[in-house]
């Protein structure tokens, strides 16, 4: 009797060893037929995601003018590609003529000139205040007429605040006040007259975030960020919409940029690069066709900051002193 329970026993014992092998490997299996799967629908998301931005770009901008300020800088050129081949009628802006053109050429030999219509190319700096006045009726004449007006130029100081001079201030109020708004109010009654238009303002975290050594900088684009907010508000009722589009920083390249070295500079970083020229010009696309009115480009430290700044200043004031302790201070680039 005994020796029947104990096989009995045993033959139990490797059943159950037979079962829980058998489940052991259907798992494998199910793991092994489930890894392939998710990696090729991780890629059709990707390439479904590709190909709808490729469709609002070409949808968005067709046939539009487009201006583009500070056309030469990274970000400039992305979107002039860009919108280019989805067929817009592009107006080139920026500070050199001869750049212009090698950036207009460029878009020629990389498009189809059936599909595509030649930029046109209009000199204008925003540190000349009088100059943009007067490159405002240039740029109307282009095509008659405007559609989408993109805000892109941007100078940038950091420094100490007693070692900047006020020409130094009102230099940077005039590259990223002055002659932003001077072009808006420039272009405005055209837009007001066809009922329809699109601002965007591309600007610094820093239109809502003031951090140490940025006073004429954060002063700047805030001065430019509450100028749109407001000017969204009071061309509503023609159709045109304003969006603003805040990020950390626009990255160039990996070897240009240092790894973060205080709270400050953590403040501001993006993966290690910031915010890459494709990935801000699928945001202008996407904001084109959603017409959303604000959006936040940045990781989860800023946004938090921006928070903090509204719901707990003291803290938030307190934060950026200490930081201020733990680096040195920059010297003006």
């Amino acid at each position: 009797m005994g020796v029947e329970v104990e096989m009995d026993s045993n033959m139990s014992k490797a059943e159950n060893l037979r079962i829980l092998q058998q489940d052991m490997n259907l798992s494998w299996a199910t793991t092994v037929l489930l890894v392939p799967c998710v990696v090729v629908l991780t890629a059709g998301v990707f390439y479904l995601y590709g190909a709808v931005l490729a469709l609002l770009s070409k949808t968005s901008v067709r046939n539009k003018v487009v201006i583009i300020t500070d056309a030469l800088s990274e970000l400039g050129k992305e979107c002039a590609g860009v919108f280019h081949r989805g067929g817009a009628r592009l107006v080139l802006c920026g500070k050199s003529w001869e750049k212009l053109e090698e950036l207009s050429d460029e878009l020629a030999s990389a498009s189809d000139p059936t599909l595509t219509f030649p930029p046109k190319l209009v000199l204008l700096d925003f540190g000349d205040v009088d100059g943009t006045a007067e490159a405002v009726s240039e740029v109307l004449e282009c095509f008659g007429c405007l559609d989408i007006l993109i805000f892109n130029s941007s100078m940038k100081v950091k420094a100490p605040a007693q070692t900047l001079t006020l020409e130094t201030d009102k230099l940077l109020m005039d590259n990223n006040y002055f002659g932003p708004i001077t072009l808006a109010k420039g272009v405005l009654p055209s837009m007001i007259s066809r009922r329809s238009g699109h601002l965007i303002l591309v600007n610094s975290i820093q239109g809502k975030l003031a951090v140490p050594f940025r006073t004429a900088y954060a002063a700047s684009k805030h001065a430019v960020q509450a100028f749109f907010d407001c000017l969204r508000a009071e061309v509503e009722e023609y159709g045109i919409s304003v969006s603003t589009i805040n990020h950390t920083f626009i990255s160039r390249s990996a070897s240009q940029t240092k790894p973060p070295k205080s709270f400050m500079s953590l403040l501001f970083t993006k993966k290690p690069l910031g915010v890459s020229p494709d990935e801000a010009t699928a945001e202008i696309i996407k904001t084109l066709s959603n017409k959303k009115k604000e959006i936040l480009m940045a990781p989860s430290l800023p946004k938090l900051a921006v928070y903090a700044r509204c719901f707990f200043p003291g803290v938030f004031f307190s934060v950026m002193a200490a930081g201020v302790n733990d680096s040195a201070a920059p010297e003006q680039n």
